[in-house]
């Protein structure tokens, strides 16, 4: 980094500094860190050193401390928002009902919730992870998703001390990060799917994000300074509870996912999932339809599946077939019927 490149990063420090966004005690440090560092600079030029404390200063100085997003405390708006995006779950959606009413009364009364966290278990394609996106846009928060199932080492999640030469903050203050708010709902998805050599360690670290007595001071070996994270809501999933420590457990409330039936698939395939594709795909709404007797063929191409997930993937099969079609030159509208639904599944 070169001395002009120096001054334009001290120079954006000092203003994310100058927004007083971080505690009193690590603003304090850091403005005496930064004069500092100007002054080496000053002396002698570039190194390797002292780009990574810049690069520190600059992470750490723009995290969100004290910044958070106003909620919408709206129970209404909320079973309006989960009726929208979900199908049937009657019994699922009372209990996130309950579990906001419980959220919105102790934000009224100024208190921290303390309840347990929510964790939706079920199997692949029940609609886990999509109700944690309907509780964040019910309570206009923004939503921060972590794959535990990808997750290589506790270093990804937890960050790595800043005096090694590659060290990197983990996954959760990179969020963080960009997002800009310290109360985002955080998903821990898929906390059954730890990889067995690094299950203790990450068991460990999920404890004190979940345990709201030992959160509000959560250490990133990077960042290296305690991140109140009590405000967050946190979320998990899992497939089943086989591989999930006793101690996350305990900190769990647990609601069971059902599986769907055929009919109830048929009814989120055409009112749902067809609906959004079509959005997604930039198609018109009503330019493909399908008749009822082929349903069974696009909820099972493969065979019984619990969950939706080979019901969305064979809608937006046809719905890609169709786009490509319309590309072509053929504006529809587009009829599946028994005589052409295999070409649009293959």
């Amino acid at each position: 980094m070169d001395s002009a490149q120096n001054s334009t990063v001290f120079t954006k420090i000092q203003s994310q500094l100058a927004q007083n966004n971080l505690p009193a005690d690590l603003l304090e440090d850091f403005k005496s860190r930064l004069e500092r560092l100007e002054k080496v600079v000053n002396q002698q030029g570039y190194s390797p050193e002292l780009d990574r404390e810049t690069h520190y200063l600059e992470f750490v100085s723009s995290l969100p401390f004290n910044k958070s997003s106003q909620d919408i405390l709206d129970l209404k708006r909320a079973a309006q928002i989960l009726e929208q995006n979900h199908y049937g779950l009657k019994n699922v959606k009372e209990r996130i009902l309950e579990y906001l009413a419980v959220l919105i009364l102790n934000a009224q009364s100024g208190q921290k919730l303390k309840a347990p966290v929510l964790a939706f278990v079920g199997l692949v394609g029940s609609g886990k992870t999509s109700l944690a996106y309907s509780i964040a846009e019910a309570l206009g928060r923004k939503i921060i998703r972590i794959p535990l199932g990808g997750l290589g080492s506790i270093s990804e999640l937890r960050g790595q001390s800043k005096v090694k030469p590659e060290a990197e903050p983990g996954r959760l203050m990179k969020m963080l990060h960009v997002e800009g708010v310290n109360n985002p709902v955080i998903l821990i998805d898929e906390i059954d799917r730890v990889s067995a050599e690094d299950r203790a360690d990450i068991m460990g670290v999920l404890v004190e994000l979940l345990d709201p007595e030992q959160n509000s001071s959560f250490v990133d070996y990077y960042v290296d300074t305690p991140f109140d994270l009590s405000k967050a809501l946190f979320i998990a999933t899992a497939n089943n509870t086989g591989n999930i420590a006793t101690a996350v457990l305990d900190r769990l409330e647990m609601i069971e996912m059902p599986s769907y039936t055929d009919e109830e698939k048929m009814i989120i395939g055409k009112n749902y999932i067809l609906q959004k594709t079509l959005n997604i795909s930039g198609l018109q709404n009503g330019i493909i339809s399908i008749d009822d007797n082929i349903w069974p063929q696009i909820i099972r191409p493969l065979g019984y599946d619990a969950g939706i997930r080979s019901l969305q993937r064979a809608i937006e099969k046809i719905v890609r077939k169709v786009a490509k079609e319309v590309v072509e030159g053929n504006k529809g509208p587009f009829k599946i019927s028994t005589e052409n639904v295999g070409e649009y599944l293959k």
